[in-house]
């Protein structure tokens, strides 16, 4: 089954949702979510807006590019200390 990815603003519109009373079951299978998926983003985002969850992920983005970039970093360090013992440079 393919994935559906939900932005922010829907993330919260299905938790304000249910918060109102709706049945759950109706919810999960209106929005095609799994309970999980609901639990998760309930314990995640409950109680925050959707600017509250835009700059959540905003955030997870720039600190998924700054993890890669460390690591970048980190294996071309390990490229040029391999390259210097091999020239029996220390």
């Amino acid at each position: 089954m393919a994935r559906k990815r939900f932005n922010p603003e829907q993330i919260v519109a299905i938790l304000r949702e249910a918060e109102r009373g709706a049945d759950r079951q109706a919810l999960f299978r209106k929005h095609g979510l799994c309970e999980q998926t609901f639990y998760r983003w309930k314990r995640m985002y409950g109680g925050m807006g959707v600017s509250d969850v835009q700059r959540i992920k905003a955030l997870e983005e720039e600190n998924r590019k700054l993890k890669q970039l460390a690591g970048e970093q980190a294996l071309v360090i390990e490229t040029l200390k391999e390259q210097h013992n091999q020239r029996g440079w220390l």
